[in-house]
């Protein structure tokens, strides 16, 4: 059996970035792993949320608490506010991390906060490269970086096609949040 543990990359315009990383988590919760999920550039509740606190204390989050928007829509100080919290949160992971008490470790929404230079590649690059052996590390968002594709052992590109969204019709809760 490997134990090494691999690099996934959920990227893309589409729909079902995160909630592919969370269904590997809740598959890996079910075999045993410890599960560890980060979510950046994220604080509003959703559902699966709801259900992962039923699978404590073997899948833990940890979040932002104060993005409540998408950075386009965000003032100056705003982004330079979550560039730090996202920083911050990233430095509590890495420590995390390296105790070696997680098996799968979900970076939700991270390669996003490298596309928008709220985190450095090159730090994310060096984690990336240096986490420990056995972990498997999931890394979800936009616009992933070139260097970081470079570095994964799975790659998946989620196409979008076509969203009720060009049509009006709003976030859905259970189904997109």
């Amino acid at each position: 059996m490997n134990k090494t543990g691999l690099v996934h990359i959920y990227t893309g315009e589409g729909k079902g970035k995160t909630t592919a990383a969370v269904g590997l988590g809740v598959r890996a919760c079910g075999s045993g792993l410890k599960v560890l999920l980060v979510q950046f550039l994220k604080s509003a509740a959703t559902g699966e949320l709801e259900a992962i606190k039923r699978l404590e204390p073997d899948f833990k989050v940890i979040r932002g608490f104060t993005c409540k928007k998408f950075s386009w829509d965000m003032t100056g100080e705003e982004l330079e506010h979550t560039a730090r919290e996202a920083a911050e949160m990233f430095e509590q992971v890495r420590a995390v991390v390296q105790t070696g008490q997680y098996e799968l470790v979900i970076l939700d929404e991270i390669l996003g906060t490298v596309s928008l230079d709220f985190l450095p590649l090159e730090t994310v690059l060096d984690f990336v490269k240096n986490k420990p052996e056995k972990v498997e590390l999931v890394m979800t968002g936009r616009n992933a970086h070139k260097a970081l594709v470079e570095a994964a052992d799975y790659v998946s590109e989620i196409k979008a096609v076509k969203h009720p969204y060009e049509k009006g019709i709003a976030a859905r809760k259970g189904i997109e949040y």
